[in-house]
């Protein structure tokens, strides 16, 4: 389904959204978070983590991904985006972290649509509270 004729209640996914350890060294490279516990097992275990954890804002971005694909590919079209970080992701040294990411349309207004998601990993909400307004595209 697409966001063009968006209504309430439609849904967008579930969509499975990888994260491996190469992606969190490309993030820390370009966003210049090079927190240790994003990259070093040991220096997370130090501070009490499960592991390696996935960086807030990447895993953040990836998570609206399908909401942007949804609204037809253009990032732009995301006006409002919020969410609260509910649990770490840790990022296994070799094969994936597997975030499910499903989303609601709640209200449509404006040539807008606002679109609640659900994000979790291995069942389990990493991101809390997460919602987005997007433009909707024009017919």
């Amino acid at each position: 389904m697409r966001a063009s004729g968006a209504r309430v209640g439609d849904r967008i996914g579930p969509v499975a959204v990888a994260l491996t350890r190469a992606d969190l060294a490309r993030y820390a490279q370009a966003s210049g978070d090079r927190n240790p516990i994003h990259l070093d097992e040991q220096a997370a275990n130090a501070v009490g983590l499960p592991g390696v954890i996935a960086h807030g804002m990447l895993t953040m971005g990836r998570a609206i991904q399908p909401v942007v694909e949804w609204a037809g590919g253009d990032p732009a079209a995301v006006e409002r985006y919020a969410v609260r970080f509910a649990r770490p992701v840790p990022v296994p040294a070799e094969g994936t972290a597997d975030l499910a990411v499903a989303g609601e349309v709640v209200a449509v207004e404006a040539g807008t649509a606002t679109v609640n998601l659900v994000v979790t990993l291995a069942g389990q909400k990493v991101l809390g509270k997460a919602q987005a307004t997007v433009r909707l595209p024009q017919p």
